[in-house]
Protein backbone atom coordinates (compact mmCIF):
# COMPACT_ATOMS: atom_id res chain seq x y z
CA UNK A 1 0.00 0.00 0.00
CA UNK A 2 1.51 3.43 -0.98
CA UNK A 3 2.47 5.68 1.97
CA UNK A 4 -0.38 8.72 2.49
CA UNK A 5 0.87 12.06 1.89
CA UNK A 6 2.29 13.85 4.81
CA UNK A 7 1.19 16.88 6.37
CA UNK A 8 3.37 18.54 8.88
CA UNK A 9 2.27 20.58 12.01
CA UNK A 10 3.97 23.70 10.42
CA UNK A 11 1.89 23.38 6.94
CA UNK A 12 -1.36 22.53 9.03
CA UNK A 13 -0.26 26.08 11.09
CA UNK A 14 0.14 27.74 7.72
CA UNK A 15 -3.34 26.41 6.65
CA UNK A 16 -5.00 27.81 9.55
CA UNK A 17 -3.92 30.92 9.14
CA UNK A 18 -4.94 31.90 6.08
CA UNK A 19 -8.20 29.79 6.17
CA UNK A 20 -9.07 31.47 9.95
CA UNK A 21 -8.20 35.16 8.22
CA UNK A 22 -5.42 35.56 10.69
CA UNK A 23 -3.19 38.24 8.50
CA UNK A 24 -3.92 41.96 7.42
CA UNK A 25 -4.65 40.44 3.81
CA UNK A 26 -7.18 37.60 4.37
CA UNK A 27 -9.46 39.65 6.32
CA UNK A 28 -12.57 40.43 5.11
CA UNK A 29 -15.23 42.50 4.88
CA UNK A 30 -18.40 41.36 6.40
CA UNK A 31 -18.94 39.30 9.48
CA UNK A 32 -21.12 36.81 7.24
CA UNK A 33 -17.70 36.21 5.25
CA UNK A 34 -16.00 35.46 8.82
CA UNK A 35 -18.69 33.08 9.92
CA UNK A 36 -18.55 31.60 6.76
CA UNK A 37 -14.57 31.15 6.76
CA UNK A 38 -14.96 29.26 9.81
CA UNK A 39 -18.14 27.85 9.83
CA UNK A 40 -19.67 28.88 12.74
CA UNK A 41 -18.76 31.85 16.12
CA UNK A 42 -19.29 30.46 19.09
CA UNK A 43 -22.18 32.12 21.07
CA UNK A 44 -22.01 30.79 24.53
CA UNK A 45 -20.72 34.13 25.56
CA UNK A 46 -22.58 36.66 23.50
CA UNK A 47 -19.19 38.72 23.27
CA UNK A 48 -17.16 35.91 21.50
CA UNK A 49 -19.21 36.40 18.32
CA UNK A 50 -18.96 40.45 17.88
CA UNK A 51 -14.95 39.67 18.77
CA UNK A 52 -13.69 36.43 16.71
CA UNK A 53 -15.91 38.53 13.74
CA UNK A 54 -14.01 41.83 14.14
CA UNK A 55 -10.43 40.15 14.82
CA UNK A 56 -11.12 38.50 11.03
CA UNK A 57 -12.69 42.27 9.63
CA UNK A 58 -10.58 44.83 7.69
CA UNK A 59 -12.63 47.42 9.62
CA UNK A 60 -14.97 46.16 11.72
CA UNK A 61 -17.64 48.14 14.17
CA UNK A 62 -20.39 46.89 16.45
CA UNK A 63 -23.48 48.27 14.23
CA UNK A 64 -22.54 45.80 11.10
CA UNK A 65 -21.70 42.95 12.79
CA UNK A 66 -25.25 43.83 14.62
CA UNK A 67 -27.11 44.12 11.78
CA UNK A 68 -25.85 40.86 10.21
CA UNK A 69 -27.21 38.89 13.31
CA UNK A 70 -30.33 40.97 13.91
CA UNK A 71 -31.89 42.50 10.78
CA UNK A 72 -33.57 40.59 7.94
CA UNK A 73 -31.05 40.90 4.72
CA UNK A 74 -33.15 39.57 1.48
CA UNK A 75 -32.32 36.64 0.21
CA UNK A 76 -30.95 34.65 3.10
CA UNK A 77 -33.61 32.12 3.77
CA UNK A 78 -33.15 30.32 0.61
CA UNK A 79 -36.54 28.84 0.68
CA UNK A 80 -40.21 30.18 1.21
CA UNK A 81 -39.49 31.79 5.09
CA UNK A 82 -39.57 35.37 5.37
CA UNK A 83 -36.47 37.12 5.14
CA UNK A 84 -33.63 36.67 7.67
CA UNK A 85 -30.65 38.08 9.27
CA UNK A 86 -27.66 36.74 7.37
CA UNK A 87 -26.34 35.04 10.59
CA UNK A 88 -28.37 32.52 13.01
CA UNK A 89 -27.66 31.74 16.51
CA UNK A 90 -28.78 28.29 17.53
CA UNK A 91 -27.77 25.55 19.70
CA UNK A 92 -26.48 22.91 17.76
CA UNK A 93 -23.01 21.20 18.23
CA UNK A 94 -22.80 19.65 21.71
CA UNK A 95 -25.53 21.22 22.95
CA UNK A 96 -23.76 24.28 22.47
CA UNK A 97 -25.37 28.04 21.30
CA UNK A 98 -22.95 29.21 17.79
CA UNK A 99 -23.72 31.84 15.14
CA UNK A 100 -23.45 30.74 11.82
CA UNK A 101 -24.52 31.48 7.84
CA UNK A 102 -28.35 31.36 8.11
CA UNK A 103 -27.92 29.57 4.70
CA UNK A 104 -26.70 26.67 6.42
CA UNK A 105 -28.29 26.28 9.69
CA UNK A 106 -31.20 23.82 8.47
CA UNK A 107 -28.38 21.49 7.54
CA UNK A 108 -26.09 22.09 11.14
CA UNK A 109 -29.47 21.61 13.39
CA UNK A 110 -30.39 18.70 11.40
CA UNK A 111 -27.22 16.85 11.54
CA UNK A 112 -26.19 17.58 15.53
CA UNK A 113 -29.70 17.72 17.34
CA UNK A 114 -31.10 14.27 18.17
CA UNK A 115 -34.35 15.08 19.52
CA UNK A 116 -35.43 19.10 19.80
CA UNK A 117 -37.68 17.82 22.34
CA UNK A 118 -36.47 17.00 24.88
CA UNK A 119 -35.80 20.10 26.04
CA UNK A 120 -39.12 20.52 26.68
CA UNK A 121 -39.57 17.51 28.01
CA UNK A 122 -36.35 18.13 30.71
CA UNK A 123 -38.28 21.47 31.14
CA UNK A 124 -41.39 19.91 32.42
CA UNK A 125 -40.21 17.28 34.44
CA UNK A 126 -38.20 20.01 36.84
CA UNK A 127 -41.29 22.41 36.88
CA UNK A 128 -43.21 19.58 37.88
CA UNK A 129 -41.26 18.43 40.66
CA UNK A 130 -40.53 22.03 41.55
CA UNK A 131 -44.63 23.68 40.85
CA UNK A 132 -46.62 20.13 40.45
CA UNK A 133 -46.82 21.27 36.71
CA UNK A 134 -48.42 18.79 34.71
CA UNK A 135 -48.60 18.60 30.90
CA UNK A 136 -51.69 20.94 30.65
CA UNK A 137 -50.55 23.36 33.02
CA UNK A 138 -47.05 23.84 30.97
CA UNK A 139 -48.68 23.55 27.33
CA UNK A 140 -51.32 26.70 28.56
CA UNK A 141 -48.22 28.22 29.87
CA UNK A 142 -46.36 28.03 26.78
CA UNK A 143 -48.97 28.80 24.34
CA UNK A 144 -49.48 31.99 26.14
CA UNK A 145 -46.22 33.02 25.74
CA UNK A 146 -45.78 32.28 22.03
CA UNK A 147 -49.15 34.31 21.76
CA UNK A 148 -47.39 37.25 23.20
CA UNK A 149 -43.83 37.38 21.71
CA UNK A 150 -46.36 37.05 18.44
CA UNK A 151 -48.24 39.82 19.53
CA UNK A 152 -45.59 42.16 20.55
CA UNK A 153 -42.76 40.89 17.54
CA UNK A 154 -40.10 41.27 20.17
CA UNK A 155 -39.95 41.11 24.10
CA UNK A 156 -37.85 40.72 27.16
CA UNK A 157 -38.34 37.64 29.69
CA UNK A 158 -39.67 40.76 32.00
CA UNK A 159 -41.91 42.28 29.72
CA UNK A 160 -43.60 38.66 28.83
CA UNK A 161 -43.37 38.11 32.32
CA UNK A 162 -46.09 41.11 33.15
CA UNK A 163 -48.03 39.10 29.94
CA UNK A 164 -48.12 35.92 31.43
CA UNK A 165 -47.67 36.15 35.17
CA UNK A 166 -47.18 32.40 35.62
CA UNK A 167 -43.70 32.86 33.56
CA UNK A 168 -42.96 34.74 36.94
CA UNK A 169 -43.09 31.97 39.35
CA UNK A 170 -39.61 30.83 40.33
CA UNK A 171 -38.15 27.79 41.14
CA UNK A 172 -34.77 26.40 42.81
CA UNK A 173 -32.08 25.56 40.57
CA UNK A 174 -29.60 22.68 41.84
CA UNK A 175 -31.46 22.64 45.58
CA UNK A 176 -28.58 21.88 48.36
CA UNK A 177 -25.32 22.45 46.52
CA UNK A 178 -23.00 25.42 46.74
CA UNK A 179 -24.08 27.12 43.71
CA UNK A 180 -27.95 26.97 44.60
CA UNK A 181 -29.87 29.46 42.72
CA UNK A 182 -32.88 30.32 41.87
CA UNK A 183 -34.52 31.15 38.61
CA UNK A 184 -37.95 32.28 37.05
CA UNK A 185 -39.91 29.45 35.21
CA UNK A 186 -39.70 31.75 31.93
CA UNK A 187 -35.64 30.60 31.80
CA UNK A 188 -36.70 26.47 31.44
CA UNK A 189 -40.04 27.74 29.02
CA UNK A 190 -38.55 30.27 26.59
CA UNK A 191 -35.41 27.91 26.62
CA UNK A 192 -36.98 24.79 25.27
CA UNK A 193 -39.01 27.04 22.51
CA UNK A 194 -35.95 28.59 21.32
CA UNK A 195 -34.05 25.10 21.42
CA UNK A 196 -37.01 23.98 19.29
CA UNK A 197 -37.02 26.77 16.99
CA UNK A 198 -40.32 28.31 17.56
CA UNK A 199 -38.53 31.65 19.27
CA UNK A 200 -35.25 33.16 18.31
CA UNK A 201 -32.77 35.26 20.31
CA UNK A 202 -33.57 38.63 19.16
CA UNK A 203 -31.23 41.99 19.97
CA UNK A 204 -30.07 42.14 23.66
CA UNK A 205 -31.91 44.18 25.92
CA UNK A 206 -28.56 46.26 27.27
CA UNK A 207 -25.25 46.35 25.16
CA UNK A 208 -23.72 43.62 22.70
CA UNK A 209 -22.22 42.16 25.55
CA UNK A 210 -25.09 41.35 27.44
CA UNK A 211 -26.60 38.13 27.79
CA UNK A 212 -30.15 39.27 28.29
CA UNK A 213 -31.83 38.87 24.68
CA UNK A 214 -35.10 39.92 23.79
CA UNK A 215 -37.40 37.11 22.21
CA UNK A 216 -38.81 37.49 18.77
CA UNK A 217 -41.39 34.97 16.43
CA UNK A 218 -39.37 31.98 14.31
CA UNK A 219 -39.94 29.81 11.60
CA UNK A 220 -38.91 26.74 12.04
CA UNK A 221 -36.14 25.68 9.72
CA UNK A 222 -36.51 22.82 6.93
CA UNK A 223 -35.92 19.63 7.60
CA UNK A 224 -32.49 18.13 5.93
CA UNK A 225 -32.31 14.67 5.89
CA UNK A 226 -29.52 13.57 8.90
CA UNK A 227 -27.09 11.67 6.23
CA UNK A 228 -27.09 14.51 3.56
CA UNK A 229 -27.12 16.63 6.68
CA UNK A 230 -24.25 15.63 8.16
CA UNK A 231 -22.55 15.12 4.80
CA UNK A 232 -22.40 18.71 4.64
CA UNK A 233 -21.40 19.58 8.10
CA UNK A 234 -18.46 17.22 7.68
CA UNK A 235 -17.62 19.08 4.49
CA UNK A 236 -17.86 22.74 5.53
CA UNK A 237 -15.80 22.13 8.96
CA UNK A 238 -12.81 19.51 6.58
CA UNK A 239 -12.49 23.26 4.25
CA UNK A 240 -12.63 25.59 7.66
CA UNK A 241 -10.42 23.27 9.43
CA UNK A 242 -9.00 20.36 7.51
CA UNK A 243 -6.31 18.48 8.19
CA UNK A 244 -8.73 17.08 10.84
CA UNK A 245 -8.37 13.67 12.34
CA UNK A 246 -12.06 11.49 12.75
CA UNK A 247 -11.49 12.27 16.62
CA UNK A 248 -11.75 16.19 16.16
CA UNK A 249 -14.59 15.50 13.33
CA UNK A 250 -16.23 13.45 16.47
CA UNK A 251 -15.49 15.39 18.92
CA UNK A 252 -16.12 19.22 17.20
CA UNK A 253 -19.54 18.08 16.08
CA UNK A 254 -20.46 15.63 19.55
CA UNK A 255 -21.34 12.86 16.84
CA UNK A 256 -20.79 9.08 17.48
CA UNK A 257 -17.51 7.53 15.89
CA UNK A 258 -19.75 5.94 13.37
CA UNK A 259 -21.40 9.31 12.49
CA UNK A 260 -18.17 10.80 11.83
CA UNK A 261 -16.53 7.89 9.89
CA UNK A 262 -19.58 7.68 7.59
CA UNK A 263 -19.39 11.43 6.87
CA UNK A 264 -16.11 11.46 6.14
CA UNK A 265 -16.95 8.81 3.59
CA UNK A 266 -19.26 10.19 2.20
CA UNK A 267 -17.50 13.48 1.12
CA UNK A 268 -14.91 11.48 -0.36
CA UNK A 269 -12.01 12.72 2.11
CA UNK A 270 -8.20 12.36 1.23
CA UNK A 271 -6.41 10.62 3.63
CA UNK A 272 -3.30 12.29 4.89
CA UNK A 273 -0.22 11.18 7.89
CA UNK A 274 -0.69 13.34 10.46
CA UNK A 275 1.46 13.43 13.64
CA UNK A 276 -1.56 12.59 15.28
CA UNK A 277 -2.25 9.59 12.73
CA UNK A 278 -4.65 9.32 9.73
CA UNK A 279 -6.27 12.82 9.16
CA UNK A 280 -8.56 13.74 6.03
CA UNK A 281 -8.73 16.73 3.80
CA UNK A 282 -11.26 17.28 0.86
CA UNK A 283 -10.61 16.29 -2.28
CA UNK A 284 -8.32 18.24 -4.44
CA UNK A 285 -7.02 20.39 -1.50
CA UNK A 286 -3.52 18.56 -0.83
CA UNK A 287 -1.62 21.81 -2.10
CA UNK A 288 -0.06 23.92 0.77
CA UNK A 289 -1.21 27.60 0.71
CA UNK A 290 0.19 29.92 -2.00
CA UNK A 291 2.68 32.25 1.01
CA UNK A 292 3.80 32.36 4.28
CA UNK A 293 2.49 35.93 5.39
CA UNK A 294 2.66 36.07 8.91
CA UNK A 295 0.27 36.84 11.10
CA UNK A 296 -0.38 37.97 14.72
CA UNK A 297 -4.35 38.12 16.09
CA UNK A 298 -6.08 38.70 19.33
CA UNK A 299 -8.82 36.36 19.65
CA UNK A 300 -11.71 36.26 22.59
CA UNK A 301 -12.56 33.99 25.02
CA UNK A 302 -13.90 30.41 22.91
CA UNK A 303 -12.65 31.71 19.88
CA UNK A 304 -13.67 29.26 17.19
CA UNK A 305 -10.10 28.43 15.93
CA UNK A 306 -9.04 27.77 19.41
CA UNK A 307 -11.75 25.38 20.05
CA UNK A 308 -11.61 23.96 16.47
CA UNK A 309 -10.26 20.41 16.99
CA UNK A 310 -9.32 18.09 20.17
CA UNK A 311 -5.92 17.41 19.47
CA UNK A 312 -4.47 20.68 19.79
CA UNK A 313 -0.52 20.71 20.54
CA UNK A 314 -0.07 21.57 17.11
CA UNK A 315 -0.71 25.04 17.61
CA UNK A 316 -0.70 24.92 21.92
CA UNK A 317 2.02 24.04 23.95
CA UNK A 318 0.63 21.36 26.59
CA UNK A 319 2.16 23.19 29.11
CA UNK A 320 0.47 26.50 29.03
CA UNK A 321 -2.80 24.71 28.78
CA UNK A 322 -3.30 25.33 32.69
CA UNK A 323 -2.66 29.22 31.87
CA UNK A 324 -4.86 29.49 29.35
CA UNK A 325 -8.23 27.12 29.98
CA UNK A 326 -10.65 26.82 32.96
CA UNK A 327 -11.38 23.66 34.53
CA UNK A 328 -14.32 22.51 32.21
CA UNK A 329 -12.22 23.10 29.11
CA UNK A 330 -13.19 26.40 28.08
CA UNK A 331 -10.40 28.63 26.87
CA UNK A 332 -9.93 32.47 27.57
CA UNK A 333 -8.91 35.37 25.32
CA UNK A 334 -5.41 34.40 23.46
CA UNK A 335 -2.64 36.02 21.15
CA UNK A 336 -1.37 34.13 18.31
CA UNK A 337 1.34 34.46 16.27
CA UNK A 338 1.67 32.73 13.08
CA UNK A 339 -0.92 29.74 13.76
CA UNK A 340 0.32 29.12 17.70
CA UNK A 341 -1.29 30.27 21.04
CA UNK A 342 1.74 32.57 22.23
CA UNK A 343 -0.03 33.90 25.31
CA UNK A 344 -3.28 35.73 26.47
CA UNK A 345 -4.92 39.09 26.66
CA UNK A 346 -7.17 40.67 29.04
CA UNK A 347 -9.41 43.84 29.14
CA UNK A 348 -8.61 45.71 32.91
CA UNK A 349 -10.90 47.84 34.86
CA UNK A 350 -9.47 51.21 32.82
CA UNK A 351 -10.44 49.64 29.60
CA UNK A 352 -6.34 48.67 28.84
CA UNK A 353 -6.11 45.46 26.55
CA UNK A 354 -3.12 43.86 28.54
CA UNK A 355 -1.22 40.91 27.43
CA UNK A 356 1.05 38.77 28.27
CA UNK A 357 3.33 36.39 26.28
CA UNK A 358 3.69 32.82 27.35
CA UNK A 359 6.87 32.28 24.90
CA UNK A 360 8.93 34.71 23.03
CA UNK A 361 7.98 34.88 19.45
CA UNK A 362 11.02 37.81 18.31
CA UNK A 363 10.39 41.33 17.98
CA UNK A 364 8.56 41.73 14.60
CA UNK A 365 5.98 39.33 16.01
CA UNK A 366 6.12 41.65 19.48
CA UNK A 367 5.26 44.56 17.23
CA UNK A 368 2.48 42.57 15.07
CA UNK A 369 1.03 41.91 18.60
CA UNK A 370 1.13 45.51 19.73
CA UNK A 371 -0.74 46.74 16.67
CA UNK A 372 -3.08 44.35 17.02
CA UNK A 373 -3.80 44.80 20.78
CA UNK A 374 -4.56 48.35 19.56
CA UNK A 375 -6.77 47.87 16.34
CA UNK A 376 -9.08 45.29 19.62
CA UNK A 377 -8.66 48.19 22.01
CA UNK A 378 -9.99 50.89 19.10
CA UNK A 379 -12.93 48.47 18.16
CA UNK A 380 -13.65 48.00 22.26
CA UNK A 381 -13.89 51.71 22.61
CA UNK A 382 -15.93 52.56 25.75
CA UNK A 383 -17.05 48.92 26.08
CA UNK A 384 -15.59 46.49 28.71
CA UNK A 385 -15.65 42.73 28.40
CA UNK A 386 -15.24 40.05 31.10
CA UNK A 387 -15.20 36.41 29.68
CA UNK A 388 -17.99 34.13 31.05
CA UNK A 389 -15.54 31.65 31.65
CA UNK A 390 -12.73 33.32 33.67
CA UNK A 391 -9.07 31.52 33.57
CA UNK A 392 -6.09 32.03 35.53
CA UNK A 393 -4.13 33.90 32.95
CA UNK A 394 -6.61 36.50 32.24
CA UNK A 395 -8.05 37.07 35.63
CA UNK A 396 -4.34 38.45 36.40
CA UNK A 397 -4.23 40.12 33.31
CA UNK A 398 -7.30 42.08 34.30
CA UNK A 399 -6.51 43.12 37.77
CA UNK A 400 -2.83 43.99 36.55
CA UNK A 401 -3.70 47.69 35.92
CA UNK A 402 -1.46 47.69 32.67
CA UNK A 403 1.59 46.16 34.66
CA UNK A 404 3.71 43.46 33.42
CA UNK A 405 2.87 39.95 34.81
CA UNK A 406 6.86 38.06 36.33
CA UNK A 407 7.28 35.32 34.00
CA UNK A 408 7.12 34.30 30.88
CA UNK A 409 8.35 36.38 27.73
Amino acid sequence: MPALPRITAAERRARLVRRHLLTASTRVTTPLEAADALLALHATDPATVFLAAAARMRAPTVAAIDRALYDAASGTSGDDRPPAPALERIRCMRRTMFVLPAALAPSVRSATVKDSRRHRADALTRLHEALGWDERRYATVEQAALDAITARGEVTAAQLAVDVPALREQIVTFPGKPYESRQRVSSPVLGALAAEGRIRRGRPAGSWTSAQFRWAPAQPLPEVPPAEARATLARHYLAAFGPVTVDDLKWWTGWTLTDARTAVAAVGAQAVELDEGTGYLLPGDLEPPADDEPGAALQPSLDPTAMGWRHRHWYLDPDHTAALFDCNGNIGPTVWWNGRVIGAWAQDSEGRVNHHLLADPGRAARAAVEEEAARLAAFLADTRVTPCYRTPLERRLAASGGKALTGGA
